[in-house]
């Protein structure tokens, strides 16, 4: 059964009429010029409007309800929460919020007590003066970097209480306002860089000392990656460009200009080549000292166009793409959209080899460590999505292996242990949570006084940093202050 405008317009212009309401009827019948049309012919019984819409609603609620298997919830969760009203059934963001209900209930019927990691296995790191977004273990020291909106980002040791502030400085020495969007260490652990939003990068020491300013960009850095080798830093910038700088000087090297929208991420292959994304839709794979993209995947928006055709002309993806990530090996590159789906890819193909989707915005994504030779693991990859889910997939068979429902917000990142037993998320419902990716069961759960941005491990897997945004800053009219919280895990 379907329904069409004309329809609708009747149904109002004989409720106007039944209700007693002639003059509206009357005006509302000329104006729609709904008493000239067929559909004004069609014998419709009194109260057709109020049952369809009740009807409507009746649906409405019941996809509601249903959990993510396709079958309905408890039906003690289901009279619990009230239903829907005409205008909430037309708010998505209210029916993701009663989705999200109803999956937080279900989970904490069947979530085991005593999972929750005791007080004396957090560590809370406070000092910045604002949200902290972006956090990160180094690779061979005992030290996490974190970056702030406070136009700091901090090195901190876990062997003393002390940090080292790495202040933003204007060209002429005097801090400026601009926040640290993104930070990366190089492999070796020596040099951290950190991306701005001013458009500038910087270079440090692992001891908080600024080696080099990166300037070229015209707008905000979202993304920077530094090769294997660490010769080479790669930037982007809403500035629709990629730089590739030389870490021996600070100098720029080549500027990649293929993107028409700002670009979003970026990822190396090799200590050569590396893949860019954008919110023009596009991802392209380029080499340093090759002035031409290597690949292209998808088509760029260039304007308004048909969605299911530019998809089934190459299987790119139909709105923006907010992250991609090459596996260990650099043979896969998967990557996430607005358009509610992750794609993997190959550079021998020009189509995706697998297409995995979720209910709302995927928001990052995760590579799980390449399985030895023999092994029973799985090459496994992750998806954060607004859906409130993550998932877990077989990435060579394209198949879902685990939904991991337990958060009620959106989920903003995951990271895998070193060994791949584990996977962790957090979410703005301020919780990480660490699920077991051979079961997918809850192992461990965590609760903190405010969002998570990001979380990572260390790189012996016993611990998990989480950058932490700042708490309600209308609470008794102070500037709220993020923290970085590291966990002490323990299967």
């Amino acid at each position: 059964m379907s329904i069409d405008a004309d329809h609708i317009n009747y149904l109002v212009y004989r409720y106007l009429q039944e209700s007693g309401f002639q003059h509206s009827s009357f005006t509302f019948g000329q104006e729609s010029g709904i008493v000239r049309m067929k559909v004004a012919q069609i014998k419709i019984p009194p109260g057709s409007l109020i049952a369809s819409l009740q009807r409507a609603l009746n649906y409405s609620q019941a996809e509601v309800n249903l959990t993510e298997t396709g079958r309905p919830a408890d039906l003690d969760d289901l009279e619990a929460i009230d239903a829907l009203t005409l205008i909430e059934s037309a708010q998505p963001d209210v029916c993701d919020a009663r989705r999200a209900e109803l999956r937080a209930r279900l989970q904490n019927k069947t979530t085991p007590a005593g999972l929750e990691i005791p007080k004396r296995a957090i560590t809370t790191l406070a000092g910045h003066e604002d949200d902290v977004c972006v956090c990160a273990w180094n690779p061979r020291f005992n030290l996490i970097a974190s970056g702030s909106t406070d136009s700091t980002a901090r090195i901190w040791s876990l062997d003393g209480p002390d940090s080292k502030v790495l202040r933003h400085q204007a060209p002429d020495g005097q801090v400026a306002s601009s926040d640290v969007t993104t930070l990366e260490w190089k492999k070796d652990g020596m040099l951290l860089a950190t991306g701005f939003a001013d458009g500038t990068g910087r270079i440090w020491t692992k001891d908080g000392n600024l080696k080099w300013t990166l300037t070229g960009h015209q707008g905000p850095v979202f993304s920077l990656k530094w090769n294997t080798k660490g010769d080479l830093l790669v930037t982007s910038s809403v500035d629709h460009t990629a730089i590739v700088w030389d870490t021996g000087n600070g100098q720029l090297i080549q500027q990649f200009k293929f993107h028409i929208r700002p670009c979003l991420d970026v990822d190396w292959c090799s200590n050569e080549s590396f893949a860019t994304c954008s919110q023009d839709m596009a991802i392209y794979v380029c080499t340093v000292g090759v002035q031409d993209p290597i690949k292209r995947f998808g088509t760029p928006a260039e304007g308004p166009r048909d969605a299911d055709s530019m998809e089934a002309a190459n299987g790119g993806h139909t709105d923006e793409v907010n992250a991609i990530k090459w596996d260990a090996e650099g043979k896969y590159l998967a990557s996430c959209s607005d358009d509610c789906t992750a794609k993997i890819w190959s550079l021998e193909l020009s189509a995706p080899l697998h297409t995995v989707t979720h209910e709302n915005k995927v928001y990052t994504l995760k590579w799980g460590p390449t399985p030895r030779p023999g092994s029973r693991m799985k090459l496994m990859l992750a998806s954060a999505s607004f859906d409130h889910l993550t998932k877990i997939w077989d990435a060579l068979e394209g198949t879902c292996l685990f939904t991991l429902a337990g958060h009620t917000n959106a989920v903003y990142t995951v990271d895998f242990s070193p060994d791949g037993q584990y996977l962790a998320s957090g979410s703005f419902d301020k919780q990480v949570l660490i699920w077991s990716t051979q079961s997918g069961k809850l192992e461990r759960t965590y609760k903190g006084e405010s969002g998570i941005y990001e979380v990572c491990w260390d790189r012996d897997g016993k611990r998990i940093a989480g950058a932490v945004a700042s708490k309600d800053k209308a609470d008794a009219g102070k500037k709220g202050a993020g923290t970085v919280v590291v966990i002490d895990f323990e299967p």
